[in-house]
């Protein structure tokens, strides 16, 4: 024995040679040899030394051992070769047809509503795509984890129970079943080693000594060496742990961190290392820090090394026995035969059955991989998953207590496995026959709430623990999960069982009837609300196991009855308790009622009932199958007291008529809340119903008049239907009437409410269609909408779909709000007013909107119920309650009040139910006329109501009283009803005289029908004519004024369209100032021709205080509320690294891919800058009041909502007026003679040398001639620049210029991100960059939109761009002039190399229009002398733009000939025009300056289609922006959408020739040099040489990413997505940036990272990068869309993907199909590009103050 476990494979291939050779594994093949003892002697020897580092484990390196040392000898000994090539053999020949995967949490599952046999039938994703299921409605969830894929169980699906994968035959290789079998050598193999390592498992697992090992697992001696073991629970809170670790350890905040995620993840961690003594002490201090009142101390546990590693190294076993399950079936068969042997002659449960009852005591990493065992063992074998469930039932009540007393998640527990059994319809039969499952469910619910049984052996849940009941929740929904799929074949066992099952279920329902009684406060109100929710909820849970415990006894007839005996035994148990009062004698009309004294309001009364009403629900099953005709083989009518059966139903009923005339309102919330939920959609069917139906059983069963009696007894409305004594109590008058209302409108309801089936001969559809109708009579709904008000089966349907399309028609949304459904006029028709599952707000809704329709299509307002389906033979008798003596009492005597007008007395709901129950007894009647001959009609309800009462009270008789309720006034709104009333009279007086023959009633009630009708004709016909007069004048009038209106806009327009203008509100389109076309001047904007300016007086009026005020120079400033944000809209490069601190950033110049501007939004709105200091000073003193509320602001950086419309705001724009210019065209033309560019130059170059000189010597005095050495024949002198005329700058108020200064200075602060400083030198600088970059967003947003550059822009837009163009013109005169010459001198150092210096920028590394907007609006500062303020005249200035304009031009015409026309052409063309040939010789010049480097080979047509593209954006900004800053109108052309006029009109308007090639050689000798050296730049030569890339022209414009039609197709990337950072496969929130396509990992600890010092989520350090803080995500998995803004803000945004209804699905709650809406996609798209994100942030966060408590930081 000894020598053969020497050479036992395991030991001897530790040191890793080579697996055993043939002869010596026959040897160990030898019965004699003792694998177990080897096996156990190799792990005592290598496990320890494996796992001796637990503290800080490496775990590939132990990895690596334990391959090495145990698992690779134990695969070369069970399989007999090498093991990886034996495994892939067997994975080619041939997989299961069961799927099998698990599911983690949050992983996407899909269910098909057509084919799945029940919810809890689901698929992978991978299954789904690839199945027949796609093209059906399906369904999608998010797993809670734990479930697997149904894929291959032909019992979870109707049809395509196989996906194409796991078809037979879908392998390569032949079928599974012939090549998969395993030789006998490798089984027997298996059945040696199997035993032993399942041992092994067993055995660590379960085992409970701390210091100890087994005996055969010691061999070393015992060193002192231990752990502190924290175990994981679900009580502590992350931050509890981390602090009692760092308190107790000692430890850093990040080890603490590191040992919770470890211990949430695994289920325990050491934490400590030591000897005994210090683990010990260890323990003590964890336990002592984690322990306070509410809590109870950590789970913790001091372990020895040994047996930590040899348990740790169980679990690694486990998980190799998972993997080796999924490779053959046969190694699964021997594993179940293993693990489900139990000893012989020993009381022991085998080694499964071990595991699960242990379950509960095994830490969360153990669970889960004893639970992924059994799902890829047992779970994948039917027979033996079939075993598994007996052993499990066997266990049951067992294992569900442990649970209960547990604290892990229901996903955790191995209870949850019940769902993969209970629901397999064959196991589900076998478990209720073979093992009696449902009594073992019903008496474990039994068990485990004792505590919550009073003395009277009934539920109640005062102070009860909710954890306790969501856990005892389990065990109901396991009855459900037994119950889903009805048998179709009865056996008598099976029967037997099923009944003893339910008999055992009726004992619960018998501790819940009449549970929690209540009793009514008078005095004093009640001092603490009693928990209610608890008895609620369990009512809830078990409303649809009560429906399908019905269904299936109503499978079959002998069941049906037997369960109905036992259920009406034990109704009749609980009902006979109280039965010791004698009876009281109640007389009214001549008939007498004996019965017990009892009074809602003074006696107890309970509102649940689930015994009377499961009552109720056999009883119509019985009715609806025929059954009921042997009913009284089962129960005799003595025992059937039918008085007793509906007692406690009708208290139920009163109670809650009692609520609504508020006589309980001592009893606090919690009857009002258990009264709603009585009659709500979620529980009603199981109680306000049943009680319903059970009035019904007892008015068919009862005598009428007795039953009206007994109602009016329990209303405790006798004495007021007697000769009532005047009162003077008002409340008590009001409580009366309100309670004769809702008996009148229960007797409605049990008269009238017949759509049951059973109680009338209707289908489920039927029933579903008249609800369905009910609810779109109040208003067109969605179908989410409607699916919440309708109830859902056993299996979540409501059974909408079949039927919606028969009464209703969709009507598709637009690009917000959802679709919904209308209701087809043919089904108006069906409306009855007082439909019993009406609230009363819905009815009062709904009879407005009927009553308005019928208004409005000029019919009378009466709305009759209408004609009811027949009773079936059961309840026919319930009718005989209309006209029995009693009822035509009632309606008398209300009738009679309303006549005599004692207003007090009685209400128009009153009358109008009277009305009500008076058509429904005219309707039946004349139904059964028109039915049967009229001597066989016994209703004769016409009769009665004609008659004469007896009594003096009753001389009138009922008709009489109806015509007499024309005449009071109070109800001149009933009167069409009345009317209506009156015919059917006199229709059922002719049906009754005339019927001698069935068809001549017939025919008779037609032509009674047409005579009746004649008045009422001629009322309509009247009212119609009336209306038709009135629609005609109103339409005459409406023609006046629009006639008036339009002469008022002709004669006024200019007047008209500049109010339009400064008083449009937010959203007005800006129209173009227009003047009348008599006016001729020339619409261009630059140089000699330049147009005038259009300047209007502009008054505006302020938000604040009202007042209006005149903008001028000298006048107090009036500002524009604005926000300033980063932006990345325009971004060519995503992937550039953005400077998150602007310390050290020089903003001059923009590179040209824009990879972040400062963008200046405006909403448009203006206010007087002292109003808007004063505003925003009283928020700052507000907040400082209030610290504790989270504001959604951050005051400390200025922002504010603006006080109108709420946007979020962070400065003000001061408007500073336009200046009028106009040019005298006569100097124009003298200036022309002499201004050429190389003239404007020179006098620019001496200027500027003339600056430097003077700053350089420090001199004060004018300088001496300066000669240009370029020039020879001129002399220029330092002051020609101010020769072509000057003129003093304006003069700004003080105010204006603080809110200059005040804006520029937040520019500055938001757009480089630093403190404010209004000194620093980069404040110019920032704002131009943001006037250039604003107008190069508005452009794009134009383009994007194909709207036309002018006369498109909203108003916001307009005023906000307005103002800033003209503050960036001003904000110069605030800064000192030599810092915006230095500034202006290094952006001409672009354009002209002579002022090229050290750090100026290559011509392809700027953004030219920033250039064209920097110089411009620095120039002026040239002409800035010491003793006066200067600014250059009209004349010069257009000289000055012009000549700026046309450099950068031709500067950007090289760049786009440089970057983009280098390319070969892809189509040939011979054009030859101007244009092309221009564009030719230019290219020769640029290939002769480059050296040859640019190619001459480029045909001239293609150079010039790329640079007329390219340079469209550039001047469409140029454009924009010289309008705004001069005020010169625009051609009409640019108001249009056409790119050929749209070019000649913009090239007009900036005097530029359409040939942009002329204007290199109209200045050919000037711009010569200039092209010489941009040509010989070496940045241009590496582009062109093809080293370095440039950017291309036009750029790109930017879209959101392009996402998938279908969002199955999104959660299957998200499905596929790994963290970079983690290696486990937890499930992530994987989330989509929707500006760059970045799939990331958020709200997880792995992907934080830490950005100046802060801990970023993995979204919010992201956005920094991609969208400067602002961005743009999809939670896949939640469907939902994240805006988030910096580190603290963002709101959730409905994502663009709708059902087909038009619905969003946040949160894949529906689990409808999903597809993408590409309006709400291109919605999102304008949000983004016009920098409303932040906007919606604000607004969301201030409609949803809920989001404060979400740190948005670590998203």
């Amino acid at each position: 024995m000894a020598d053969g476990a020497d050479r036992s494979p395991v030991a001897r291939a530790a040191g890793g040679r080579a697996p055993a050779q043939a002869p010596e594994r026959a040897m160990w093949c030898d019965e004699r040899f003792d694998f177990q003892a080897a096996f156990l002697q190799c792990l005592a020897k290598h496990v320890p030394n494996i796992y001796s580092a637990e503290m800080d484990p490496l775990v590939e390196k132990q990895e690596e051992m334990v391959q090495a040392a145990i698992l690779y000898p134990l695969e070369c000994y069970l399989f007999g070769e090498d093991p990886d090539m034996f495994l892939e053999k067997l994975q080619q020949s041939g997989t299961s047809q069961l799927c099998g995967k698990v599911f983690k949490g949050g992983e996407t599952t899909y269910s098909c509503r057509d084919c799945a046999v029940d919810p809890t039938c689901v698929l992978c994703i991978d299954c789904f795509q690839n199945s027949i299921h796609k093209n059906h409605r399906y369904k999608m969830h998010s797993s809670t984890g734990g479930g697997f894929c149904d894929c291959g169980d032909t019992e979870a699906w109707k049809a395509g129970p196989l996906c194409s994968k796991h078809e037979p035959g879908a392998s390569s290789s032949p079928k599974e079943n012939s090549e998969c079998q395993l030789n006998e050598e490798i089984m027997e193999h298996s059945r040696r080693v199997f035993p032993s390592v399942i041992k092994y498992i067993v055995d660590m697992l379960i085992w409970e000594e701390e210091k100890e090992l087994p005996v055969e697992l010691t061999i070393r001696e015992k060193v002192d060496s231990y752990y502190c073991v924290l175990f994981n629970d679900e009580h502590h809170s992350y931050d509890h742990v981390i602090y009692s670790l760092q308190r107790a350890l000692g430890c850093e905040l990040g080890e603490a961190q590191l040992h919770t995620t470890a211990i949430d993840k695994e289920g325990r961690r050491a934490v400590k290392a030591g000897h005994y003594a210090s683990c010990q002490e260890a323990k003590e201090e964890i336990k002592r820090h984690s322990e306070n009142v509410s809590q109870r101390p950590l789970h913790v546990e001091v372990l020895h090394a040994d047996v930590m590693a040899h348990q740790k190294f169980a679990l690694r076993l486990g998980s190799w026995l998972n993997k080796l399950m999924s490779y053959s079936s046969d190694f699964r068969q021997i594993f179940c035969q293993i693990c489900l042997k139990e000893e012989a002659g020993s009381e022991k449960p085998c080694f499964i059955s071990k595991l699960m009852l242990w379950d509960a005591r095994l830490h969360k990493g153990a669970r889960k991989v004893l639970h992924e065992l059994i799902f890829s063992s047992f779970f994948m074998e039917m027979e033996y998953k079939k075993l598994f469930a007996v052993e499990f039932v066997k266990y049951y009540k067992a294992l569900q207590k442990e649970y209960i007393s547990d604290d892990h998640d229901r996903v955790l527990s191995v209870t949850a496995l019940s769902v993969q059994m209970f629901t397999v319809p064959t196991l589900a039969r076998h478990l209720i026959e073979e093992r009696n499952v449902i009594t073992i469910i019903t008496e474990t619910l039994l068990e485990v709430l004792p505590e919550y049984l009073d003395k009277n052996d009934k539920f109640n849940f005062q102070g009860y623990s909710q954890d306790k009941l969501n856990r005892v929740y389990s065990v109901i929904f396991d009855l459900r999960y037994i119950l889903v799929s009805k048998p179709t074949v009865w056996t008598d066992h099976l029967r037997e069982r099923f009944l003893e099952g339910f008999v055992s279920f009726l004992r619960i329902l018998t501790c819940m009837q009449g549970m929690e009684e209540i009793k009514r406060q008078i005095g004093q109100h009640i001092e603490v609300d009693p928990d209610w929710e608890a008895a609620i909820a369990i009512q809830m849970q078990l409303k649809n196991i009560l429906l399908m415990f019905q269904e299936w006894c109503a499978c079959d007839e002998e069941l049906l009855l037997r369960s109905y005996r036992e259920c009406h035994k034990a109704v009749m148990r609980c009902s006979t308790n109280g039965r010791s009062r004698e009876k009281t004698v109640f007389h009214l009309c001549g008939h007498t009622l004996e019965s017990r004294p009892y009074r809602v309001s003074a006696d107890p009364v309970s509102i649940h009932l689930p015994l009377s009403r499961t009552l109720a629900g056999l009883h119509v099953r019985l009715s609806k199958t025929g059954a009921i005709s042997r009913l009284h083989e089962f129960v005799s009518p003595e025992e059937f007291q039918v008085e007793l059966l509906v007692e406690y139903p009708l208290r139920c009923l009163v109670l809650v008529a009692q609520v609504a005339a508020e006589m309980w309102r001592r009893n606090g919330l919690s009857l009002i809340s258990q009264v709603f939920y009585y009659q709500d959609v979620k529980c009603r069917e199981e109680m306000y119903d049943k009680d319903i139906i059970m009035l019904q059983i007892g008015a068919s069963l009862m005598d009428p008049n007795q039953f009206l009696l007994l109602i009016l007894q329990r209303y405790e409305l006798a004495d007021a239907f007697k000769k009532i004594k005047p009162t003077k109590d008002q409340d008590l008058i009001k409580q009366y009437n309100v309670l004769i209302e809702e008996m009148l409108q229960i007797l409605i309801y049990v008269v009238g409410e017949r759509y049951v089936p059973g109680i009338s001969n209707v289908t489920k559809e039927d029933v579903i269609m008249r609800e369905i109708i009910h609810l779109l009579c109040i208003e067109p709904m969605a179908h989410s909408a409607i699916t919440k008000s309708l109830p859902e089966n056993e299996n979540n349907e409501t059974g909408l779909e079949n039927v919606i399309d028969k009464v209703a028609t969709f009507k598709k949304p637009g690009v917000s709000g959802h679709g919904v459904y209308e209701l087809k006029d043919e089904c108006l028709k069906e409306f009855n007013m007082f439909f019993y599952h009406y609230t009363k707000t819905q009815h009062s809704k709904a009879e407005h909107t009927q009553k308005k329709r019928r208004k409005q299509e000029n019919r009378d307002e009466a709305l009759p119920p209408p004609p009811p389906p027949d009773f079936s033979p059961a309840f026919s008798n319930v009718v005989r309650i209309l006209n029995c003596d009693v009822m035509m009492h009632i309606l008398r005597t209300l009738l009679q009040r309303a006549v005599e007008l004692e207003t007090h007395l009685w209400t128009e709901a009153m009358v109008q139910m009277v009305l009500h129950l008076l058509s429904l007894g005219l309707l039946e009647e004349k139904q059964q006329l028109q039915k049967s001959p009229e001597e066989e009609v016994t209703f004769d309800f016409y009769h009665k109501a004609t008659r004469m009462g007896s009594s003096a009270l009753n001389a009138v008789n009922v008709l009489m009283l109806v015509e007499k309720l024309k005449r009071v006034p109070q109800l001149e709104a009933q009167k069409d009803t009345v009317n209506w009333i009156l015919q059917m009279f006199d229709m059922v007086k002719r049906l009754r005289e005339k019927s001698s023959l069935a068809t001549v009633g017939a025919t008779s009630g037609s032509e009674a029908t047409k005579g009746d009708e004649s008045t009422q004709d001629k009322e309509k016909a009247e009212r119609k004519r009336k209306a038709e007069a009135a629609r005609l004048h109103r339409q005459k009038i409406m023609a006046q004024m629009s006639a008036l209106q339009r002469n008022f806009i002709e004669t006024h327009k200019l007047l008209y369209e500049n109010t339009l203008e400064t008083q449009g509100k937010d959203d007005a389109i800006m129209e173009e100032e227009s003047t009348s076309s008599v006016i001729d001047y020339s619409r261009i904007a630059l140089g000699p021709k330049r147009g005038p300016s259009v300047v209007e007086k502009e008054v505006l009026t302020c938000i604040l205080c009202q007042e209006e005020q005149e903008v001028k120079f000298e006048s107090a400033a009036m500002v524009l509320s604005a926000c300033v944000q980063k932006s990345t809209a325009l971004t060519q490069n995503r992937s550039r690294i953005l400077e998150l601190s602007g310390d050290t950033l020089d903003p001059l110049f923009m590179h040209p891919d824009l990879p972040c501007g400062t963008h200046t939004g405006s909403c448009g709105h203006v206010m007087h800058a002292a109003c808007w200091q004063k505003y925003f000073e009283a928020i700052q003193l507000n907040f400082r009041q209030r610290l504790h509320v989270e504001q959604i602001f951050d005051l400390e950086n200025g922002e504010y909502l603006c006080p109108l419309c709420k946007s979020l705001c962070n400065t003000v724009i001061p408007i500073v007026p336009l200046r009028a210019q106009k040019i005298n065209s006569e100097d124009a033309e003298a200036v022309a003679q002499i201004l050429s560019l190389a003239r404007w130059l020179e006098i620019v170059t001496v200027r500027i040398s003339g600056y430097n000189v003077k700053n350089a010597k420090g001199e004060k005095q004018s300088l001496p001639p300066f000669t240009n050495k370029g020039t020879g024949n001129s002399a220029l002198e330092f002051h020609s620049i101010l020769s072509f005329g000057v003129q003093s700058s304006a003069k700004y108020s003080s105010s204006i210029k603080e809110m200059l200064i005040l804006f520029a200075t937040t520019i500055y602060r938001v757009g480089l991100k630093v403190a404010p400083n209004e000194a620093d030198s980069r404040i110019p600088m920032m704002t131009w960059s943001t006037c250039a970059f604003t107008i190069q967003c508005i452009e794009n947003l134009l383009e994007t939109e194909g709207k036309p550059l002018f006369g498109s822009l909203q108003n916001r837009q307009h005023s906000g761009l307005k103002a800033l163009v003209q503050f960036a013109a001003a904000q110069r005169t605030t800064s000192p002039q030599l810092l915006i010459q230095k500034h202006l001198i290094r952006l001409l150092g672009v354009l002209l190399p002579s002022y090229k210096g050290e750090d100026t920028p290559s011509l392809l590394e700027v953004d030219m229009f920033h250039i064209l907007v920097g110089t411009v609006l620095s120039f002026p500062s040239l002409y800035w002398e010491d003793a006066v303020d200067l600014q250059p005249s009209s004349v010069s200035s257009a000289y000055n733009h012009l000549y700026l304009f046309h450099l950068t031009t031709l500067a950007h015409i090289m760049q786009i000939v440089i970057s983009s026309a280098t390319e070969s052409p892809t189509a040939h063309s011979s054009d030859n025009s101007e244009e092309a040939q221009s564009a030719q010789s230019f290219c020769r010049e640029v290939c002769q300056y480059t050296s040859g480097c640019f190619s001459q080979d480029i045909p001239g047509w293609l150079v010039w289609d790329c640079v007329k593209k390219g340079i469209m954006p550039y001047l469409r900004c140029a454009a924009l922006f010289f309008h705004y800053l001069l005020g010169v109108s625009p051609p009409e052309e640019l108001s249009q959408v056409s790119e050929e006029v749209q070019f000649k009109a913009l090239c007009s308007y900036l005097s530029l020739p359409t040939n942009l090639f002329q204007l290199f050689h109209e200045y050919w000798d000037t711009v010569n040099p200039l092209l010489q050296r941009w040509c010989a730049d070496p940045v241009v030569l590496s582009c062109l040489k093809g080293k370095s890339i440039a950017i291309r022209y036009p750029r790109k414009r930017n879209h959101l990413i392009e996402l998938p039609e279908d969002y199955s197709c999104l959660l299957n990337q998200a499905s596929q997505f790994r963290c970079p950072r983690s290696s486990d496969d937890e499930q992530k929130h994987p989330v989509l940036c929707l500006f760059c396509g970045a799939m990331l990992c958020s709200q997880n600890t792995c992907c934080q990272e830490l950005v100046n010092g802060e801990e970023l989520g993995a979204c919010t350090s992201h956005a920094l990068q991609c969208g400067a803080g602002v961005c743009m995500f999809l939670k896949i998995r939640e469907c939902r869309v994240v805006l988030i803004e910096g580190k603290t803000r963002g709101c959730l945004y409905p994502a663009p993907y709708l059902d087909e209804y038009g619905e969003t699905d946040p949160g894949l709650k529906r689990g409808n199909p999903l597809h993408l809406c590409q309006e709400r996609y291109r919605k999102l798209h304008l949000l983004w590009q016009q920098h409303c994100i932040i906007e919606e942030i604000a607004r969301s966060q201030e409609t949803n103050q809920i989001f404060f408590g979400f740190n948005w930081q670590l998203l």
